[in-house]
Formats: C-alpha cells, sequence, structure tokens
C-alpha cells in the first residue's frame, strides 16, 4: 500500500468511520483478487475448448 493511500484510508477513517473505510479497503483488495481469477478462468475456458 503506497503513501496515498495510506492518507486516503485515514481520511475516509476521520470521516466516515472505520466499518465503512475496511470495507472500502477489502473492495479494493478482492477486486485485484477477482481480477486475477477471472483471468484464469478465461484461460481455462480456452483450452477447454481447444480439446473439445
Amino acid at each position: 500500500m503506497d503513501m496515498i493511500e495510506i492518507k486516503t484510508l485515514i481520511m475516509i477513517i476521520g470521516n466516515f468511520g472505520f466499518p465503512v473505510a475496511l470495507t472500502i479497503y477489502l473492495l479494493v483488495r478482492f477486486e485485484k483478487k477477482i481480477e486475477i481469477l477471472t483471468e484464469a478462468i478465461d484461460r481455462l475456458k480456452e483450452v477447454i475448448r481447444m480439446r473439445n
């Protein structure tokens, strides 16, 4: 996490509270993981399509 993200997270905690900041943080982290999983599923679909 770079310094800008940390400053933004602290600002969100101050303005909206810890639960909102935690939710935003987790959504951002999960978004990256979901993108990776989506790419893996697309590659798997191509492999399955080539075998049929």
